[in-house]
C-alpha cells in the first residue's frame, strides 16, 4: 500500500484509527472456544463488526506464535480475510542482522502479505535495510514507546544534549523516507510526539496508548499532526475487550464508533 492509498481511505472514511488484535484466548468469549478456530472466529466477527470504522488492523505476533502452528494459521486466515484496502501491521518488533532480517521480512511480507512490520533499530542500519528492500512494504521503527521501561534507554541525553530516541529517528531518516517508513511514538507521551514530528515531518506515526493506557486523542493530534494526518492511533482491550457477550462483536463496534467519531470531527477541521 502506498502513502497516497492510506491517506486516500482515511479521507474517505473520516477515520485513522487502528485496531490492536491482541486476540487472547484467555480473554475472549467462552462460547468461541467450541469453535475448530476461536482465535479466527473472534478475529473475523471483529473485522466483520469494525472494518468500516478503521484503516488499520494490527495483529500482535506473540498472541499467536504463542500457540505454534495453530497459532500462524489462524494469524494467516485473519491477514487474509481483512479487506485488501485496509492496512495491515505486524507487530513483531524483529530486528537482526543479514540473513535473519530478510527472513523475517520475507515471512511477514512474502508469506503472510503483511503492508508493515515492527522493528527494533538498536542492531543498527543493517538489521532495519532488508525491510525496506520490498515494494510497497512498510517498516514501523520502534522510536519512543508508551511503556515505563522506555524511560530506561529511549529518554537519555549523550554529552550534547541529544536524547536517544531523538538519535534513533535522525539517523533512520537517511534509511527510508515518507514513502516507505513509519515511527511507533506512544501516546503517553504527549509533548514529546511533537519532538519527533519535528525531526520527522513527513512520516505517518503507529500511536498506541490511547484508551486503556491513558493516552489522549487530542494530544496525540495537537502535537504529531501533519498536513496528511499523518497518524495512525491504535486502540486494543479498549476496543476487542469492550464486551465478552456473544454481541461482543457490537460492542466492539461501539467502542471504535465513539473513537472513530472523534476522528472525524478532527479530519473535518483539520483537512480542508
Amino acid at each position: 500500500m502506498t502513502s497516497q492509498q492510506l491517506i486516500d481511505q482515511i479521507k474517505k472514511k473520516q477515520t485513522f484509527l487502528c485496531i490492536g488484535l491482541d486476540t487472547d484466548l484467555d480473554k475472549i468469549p467462552k462460547f468461541l472456544l467450541d469453535f475448530d478456530d476461536p482465535i479466527y472466529e473472534f478475529n473475523k466477527r471483529i473485522i466483520d463488526a469494525t472494518q468500516d470504522l478503521c484503516v488499520a488492523y494490527k495483529p500482535n505476533i506473540a498472541f499467536y506464535e504463542r500457540y505454534g502452528s495453530k497459532g500462524w494459521d489462524a494469524l494467516k486466515k485473519t491477514v487474509d480475510y481483512i479487506p485488501k484496502e485496509i492496512f495491515t501491521i505486524a507487530d513483531a518488533k524483529r530486528g537482526d542482522i543479514g540473513n535473519t532480517s530478510s527472513y523475517y521480512a520475507k515471512t511477514f511480507f512474502e508469506l503472510m502479505d503483511f503492508d508493515s512490520v515492527t522493528v527494533a533499530p538498536y542492531m543498527g542500519v543493517d538489521s532495519v535495510t532488508p525491510f525496506l528492500e520490498f515494494d510497497g512494504k512498510w517498516v514501523i521503527l520502534l522510536a519512543l514507546t508508551s511503556n515505563r521501561g522506555a524511560l530506561d534507554f529511549q529518554m537519555t541525553e549523550d554529552p550534547a544534549g541529544e536524547r536517544l530516541f531523538e538519535k534513533v529517528i535522525k539517523t533512520s531518516q537517511h534509511w527510508g523516507d515518507e514513502t516507505n517508513l513509519m515511527y511507533v511514538v506512544g501516546a503517553t507521551r504527549a509533548e514529546t510526539i511533537g519532538d519527533v514530528r519535528k525531526i520527522a515531518p513527513r512520516n505517518f506515526f503507529l500511536v498506541p496508548g490511547v484508551g486503556a493506557q491513558g493516552g489522549s486523542l487530542e494530544d496525540v493530534v495537537k502535537y504529531g499532526w501533519n498536513d496528511d494526518c499523518g497518524l495512525l492511533v491504535n486502540s486494543s482491550r479498549g476496543i476487542i475487550y469492550a464486551g465478552s457477550s456473544e454481541n461482543f462483536d457490537q460492542e466492539a463496534r461501539t467502542a471504535a464508533s465513539v473513537l472513530q467519531q472523534q476522528m472525524s470531527t478532527i479530519l473535518k477541521n483539520r483537512l480542508k
